[in-house]
């Protein structure tokens, strides 16, 4: 099992070990002691902890978040992260968004459309991480577009939804062509299914070229 960032701890929650991050608590997940459970069940990123991907991830990164939904993920990562930078580009769970940033100075909410980088690139400084987790047809070619915000070296960690990209065709089919989109801009250093987590999806950690 790959090592956890600095601010992230396996703790027990109602005799359970989970995975947890110090913070005021957003999406009604159990809390002890001043600790959140992070359920992996929601977050494609808990999943990859869960599962042993080395993410690279240390504690203290500036982080790019592109598809941050309501917060649910994206809180846990500001919990233990440096300057964390949130886009989603639905106005309603924005809302909640900047619910959860309230108590979290160093989250950003942004309502841009993560496919248009360049709407946004006055705000963002540059990031040591990009998290995509935009659930939309063209996912690879989203995380191309935002590696400009990345230092030669810096990692992507993505989370490829099969079904967002082809309702019929083999999942394995789907990862292999995004995976093949991804390395016009990233080595592939590791990828893994989510099972039993989140159904057809992969994980993928990858380095800017």
């Amino acid at each position: 099992m790959s090592e956890l960032p600095a601010g992230v701890e396996r703790r027990r929650f109602d005799g359970e070990e989970r995975l947890a991050t110090e913070g005021e608590p957003v999406y009604g997940e159990p809390t002890a002691d001043g600790w959140r459970a992070w359920d992996a069940r929601r977050s494609k990123l808990g999943a990859m902890l869960e599962t042993g991907m080395d993410t690279g991830l240390a504690g203290g990164e500036t982080v790019l978040y592109l598809g941050a939904a309501a917060g649910t993920t994206v809180s846990h990562v500001a919990d233990f992260a440096g300057a964390t930078y949130a886009v989603e580009f639905a106005a309603r769970p924005t809302r909640d968004l900047l619910d959860a940033a309230e108590s979290r100075p160093r989250l950003f909410p942004l309502l841009k459309d993560a496919r248009k980088p360049e709407t946004y690139a006055h705000v963002v400084e540059p990031a040591d991480v990009v998290v995509q987790d935009v659930a939309t047809r063209g996912q690879a070619r989203v995380a191309n577009a935002n590696a400009r915000f990345l230092d030669t070296g810096g990692l992507l960690l993505a989370a490829i939804k099969a079904r967002s990209e082809d309702v019929v065709a083999d999942p394995s089919e789907v990862f292999e062509r995004e995976l093949d989109t991804l390395s016009e801009s990233y080595e592939l250093v590791e990828t893994a299914r989510l099972e039993p987590f989140h159904e057809d999806h992969l994980g993928v950690v990858a380095r800017k070229r």
